[in-house]
Parts: structure tokens; sequence; C-alpha cells
């Protein structure tokens, strides 16, 4: 999306209205990646989760038909969905189905890989993407948008970046065996391209 962006600002001599950017953002929400990237010229690297990668998420985040509190006081569902694709928050008593939640997983899925892809500047394998990804989709958006990891990565610095999985192992201010069991796999995944 940036490079998109760049582009436009370079070919409109620097800056861009309030109005561009909204006819930019309503172009590229219809158009394809593939489209875009005929049209502008540009390689639009967009990467999806692998269906290993999606396996591992779901098993993580375990599924649950009713809502249960996250142990910090989030409200979730499905395979660790909090936010339903209408926007509206998942709330004590919400059930769904088996197949809801897979709708729930894939809408959720769509938001964490767009993140990831936004924000990583540098090459990713497979692997690399499915742990970044798992990661995201636990910590936030934000978290992983503000993190050190990224930081370390898009500086190039792959193990450093590695070795930031280890930080994120904490809920309410306390470890987790959960998450470092979940960290130490995602960082593993990560880093099978190091070797």
């Amino acid at each position: 999306m940036k490079q998109i962006f760049d582009f436009l600002r370079k070919i409109s001599g620097g800056r861009l209205t309030q109005k561009q950017v909204d006819a930019a953002n309503t172009a590229i929400a219809t158009a394809s990646d593939t489209v875009i990237s005929d049209m502008l010229g540009i390689a639009v690297d967009v990467m999806s989760v692998s269906k290993f990668g999606v396996d591992l998420i779901c098993g993580f985040e375990g599924k649950r038909l009713v809502a249960y509190d996250d142990g910090v006081g989030v409200w979730t569902i499905g395979f660790g969905t909090t936010i339903y694709p209408n926007g509206i928050r998942v709330k004590k008593g919400d059930t769904c189905t088996e197949a809801q939640a897979k709708v729930y997983m894939a809408h959720d899925l769509k938001k964490f890989e767009q993140a990831v892809n936004d924000a990583v500047n540098v090459p990713l394998n497979q692997n690399q993407f499915d742990a970044l990804v798992s990661l995201t989709y636990n910590i936030g958006t934000g978290a992983f948008k503000d993190s050190t990891l990224l930081k370390r990565l898009n500086a190039g610095d792959y193990q450093a970046a590695a070795n930031q999985f280890d930080v994120w192992v904490k809920a309410g201010g306390k470890t987790m065996q959960g998450l470092v069991n979940r960290r130490k796999v995602e960082k593993e995944l990560f880093g099978k391209a190091l070797k």
C-alpha cells in the first residue's frame, strides 16, 4: 500500500489532497493486487497465510462456539475472534456455529495478513510470514506495528527479530505458559529460513 501512495505522490508532484487519497483508497479496495501492480508498473507482493499457518493459528486459538473471557477481559469466540466481521465486539453469552467460526477466522486473517504485508519491508518466506501472522493474530496489529521485532526485521536483522518472539509471553502482566509455548513454536517456524 505504501508503494502505491509513494508512486501517486511522485506523479502528482509530491502531495496528495484528501480527495485524491480517498479516491485512491476506493480504487485500491475494489481492484485486485495484480491489476494495481500492472497499472502502476510496480511489484505489489502480497502474501497469504498457508494452510499450515491457518491450522497452526487454529490449533493455538482452539475452537470455542460459546464466547469466553480470554483471561484479560476480552470476550472471544470461534478461533480467537474478538470483533465480528460487521464490527461488533464479541460479548458474554454469544454463540456461533463451526461454519460461522470459520467465516470469522477467514475475515480476521485478512486483517492480520494485511497488517504484516503493509508493515514488513524486507523479503519473507512462507514460514516467516505464517509465524508473523500468527503472532499478530494473537497480540494485535497495533502491538505488532509498534514492536521492536518489526523494527529489527525491517532493519534486516532476522535473527534479532526472531529473538523478539520471546518477549511476547505475558497477558495482564503475567507470564502465561500457553504464550511461552506458542512463541516457541512461532519462533522456530520463523527461524526455519535462517538455517
